[in-house]
C-alpha cells in the first residue's frame, strides 16, 4: 500500500479524534505515504507532523462547491490504494465516491455509502468512544489493538510556553461553539475563587473566545489569572495543556486536545452526556455532570445556541463541589 488518504472536515476535535488512524496505518504500513484532508482552519493541529506525508486543505466557506471539484481533481491525480472517510456527511463521501481510490472504506450513515467499497456501522450511544468507531474503519486493514489520540507540539512550540511554566498553574478553556455545551461564566468564577491563590490560571480559546475570557479575568479579581484565547496555536496549547496540574474544560475540542497529549482533564458536560462516546481519554481525567435527572437532557448530540426551556439546569444545578481541585 504506497498511498493512503484519510478524510475529516468536520470541527478541530473530530480531527483530532482521527488521529489514533494516522498512528495506527503508519505502524502498520509503515513505508506508505498518508496524506490527511481536513477544513481550512484546522491545519494548524499537523504542522511538520512526523507520520503525514501531506495536509489536503479544502476551503469549506469559500467556493464551496467549487472547492469540492479541485479537491477531487487533486485527490484523483494521488492515485490513492487506500481512501478513509471519516465524516458522515454528503461533501466527504462524494469526494470518496470520486477519488479513485482503490478501497474506500466509510461509515454506512454517509448518503455515498453504496460507492464504498466497504463500509462500517456507526452507532452512538451504545457505550464505545468515538475513536473506538472510527478504528473499526481499519480493523479489517490492521487489527483490533486501540490507539490513542496523538498530536505532536514541535520545538517552537514548547519555547513559546517555557516562560509559562514557572510556578504551579491550571488551564481553563471556558468557551464552546456550542451554548449548551458552554460552561457559565459564573460557574467559573465559582472554581476559580476555589483554585489556591499561589497556583497561576491561563484561559485558553481562539481569538473568538477572548471577549468572554477578559470578561471572567475582569470579575475574578486575580492577579495570576492570564487571558492567553488567540495567542497560542493547537499545537502550543496542546504543550501548555500537558504540563498543567489541570486542564478545566466543556464537551469540546479543548478537551480532546488534553487527550491527545494525555494532560490531566476535567470535562465538564452540560447538555450533552458522555455516554455519546466523546469524553476525555487521558490517564489523569474527571467528568463532571448535573446529579440529577433532568427529562430535557440531552437536548441534541451536539449543543444549541440557546437553552430551549431557557432555564439552563444542566449547567447551572452542577455543584461547584463536585468539580476536583488541582
Amino acid at each position: 500500500m504506497n498511498k493512503i488518504l484519510i478524510i475529516q472536515t468536520a470541527f478541530i476535535g473530530d480531527v483530532i479524534l482521527a488521529t489514533p488512524l494516522i498512528e495506527k496505518l503508519h505502524d502498520y504500513y509503515p513505508d506508505s505515504k498518508i496524506d490527511f484532508l481536513l477544513r481550512k482552519g484546522n491545519e494548524g493541529l499537523f504542522i511538520d507532523h512526523p507520520k503525514l506525508n501531506n495536509v489536503v486543505i479544502w476551503d469549506k466557506k469559500k467556493q464551496k462547491y467549487l472547492g469540492i471539484l479541485k479537491i477531487v481533481k487533486q485527490i484523483r491525480a494521488e492515485k490513492y490504494d487506500l481512501v478513509v472517510n471519516l465524516q458522515r456527511f454528503a461533501a466527504s463521501g462524494f469526494m470518496t465516491m470520486l477519488s479513485n481510490g482503490k478501497q474506500r472504506i466509510g461509515f454506512d450513515k454517509n448518503p455515498f455509502s453504496f460507492s464504498f467499497t466497504e463500509k462500517v456501522k456507526h452507532q452512538i450511544g451504545n457505550g464505545l468512544h468515538e475513536t473506538v468507531r472510527n478504528l473499526k474503519l481499519i480493523r479489517q486493514l490492521t487489527d483490533q489493538k486501540y490507539y490513542r489520540p496523538k498530536l505532536y507540539p514541535r520545538l517552537e512550540d514548547e519555547n513559546k510556553i517555557n516562560s509559562l511554566k514557572v510556578n504551579d498553574y491550571v488551564c481553563i478553556a471556558p468557551t464552546s461553539v456550542w451554548f449548551t455545551k458552554q460552561f457559565p461564566e459564573n460557574k467559573w468564577l465559582e472554581l476559580i475563587e476555589k483554585i489556591d491563590s499561589a497556583t497561576t490560571i491561563y484561559l485558553l480559546g481562539a481569538p473568538s473566545d477572548f471577549d468572554a475570557a477578559e470578561e471572567i479575568k475582569r470579575k475574578s479579581n486575580r492577579d495570576n489569572l492570564r487571558n492567553l484565547c488567540g495567542e497560542l496555536g493547537f499545537l502550543a496549547s496542546a504543550a501548555l495543556m500537558r504540563d498543567a496540574k489541570m486542564n478545566y474544560v466543556n464537551d469540546s475540542a479543548p478537551m480532546h486536545m488534553a487527550s491527545a497529549v494525555n494532560a490531566p482533564t476535567t470535562a465538564i458536560y452540560c447538555s450533552t452526556l458522555p455516554s455519546f462516546g466523546f469524553g476525555p481519554l487521558s490517564t489523569n481525567s474527571y467528568v463532571v455532570e448535573v446529579d440529577e435527572k433532568l427529562s430535557c437532557r440531552p437536548c441534541g448530540l451536539h449543543g444549541l445556541k440557546e437553552c430551549p426551556l431557557k432555564h439552563y439546569n444542566c449547567a447551572q444545578n452542577i455543584n461547584s463541589d463536585q468539580i476536583p481541585l488541582p
